[in-house]
């Protein structure tokens, strides 16, 4: 009666063992597919996300190259490409001073300066060989902005 006694406890233990394992093992894999639907629905948003930041961005800078454009188009025509372009360096003054509202129009024109000669070169190449100024003449021509 002992041994029938150990053996119905041991099988007790063995099904109640078993029992666990099962259910945590559900749950486990409940879990596993919960989280799998939920990283799945993150990574779509996160491309979607991807996507609409990549066409502000290219918006954004088609937008500035045709701004850029117009004013080339309308600064190649003698006598409007200079009120243009004073109308448009004024209006490039007027944003620049929101952002700085104690500066001055020399703070600003010598950074507009540093940013020209970092990017000059550049400039330049896009220009054709027959017409294109020597780097250092256009560097003279800069002021000197000395801090």
């Amino acid at each position: 009666m002992l041994k029938v006694f150990k053996a119905m406890k041991s099988v007790t233990f063995l099904i109640l063992a078993c029992s666990a394992l099962f259910f945590s093992t559900s749950a486990l894999a409940l879990k596993t597919f919960q989280l799998s639907a939920q990283v799945a629905g993150l990574t779509a948003s996160a491309a979607s996300t991807a996507l609409a930041n990549r066409r502000a961005v290219y918006e954004a800078v088609a937008r500035t190259k045709a701004k850029a454009r117009l004013r080339r188009i309308v600064a190649s025509i003698p006598i409007a490409g200079i009120a243009a372009a004073g109308y448009f360096e004024r209006q490039d003054f007027l944003a620049w001073q929101a952002d700085h509202p104690n500066g001055t129009f020399e703070e600003y024109s010598c950074e507009v300066t540093t940013l020209s000669a970092e990017v000059i070169d550049e400039v330049l190449q896009e220009l054709p060989e027959a017409v294109r100024p020597s780097k250092d003449l256009v560097i003279a021509a800069l002021p000197d902005c000395a801090q």
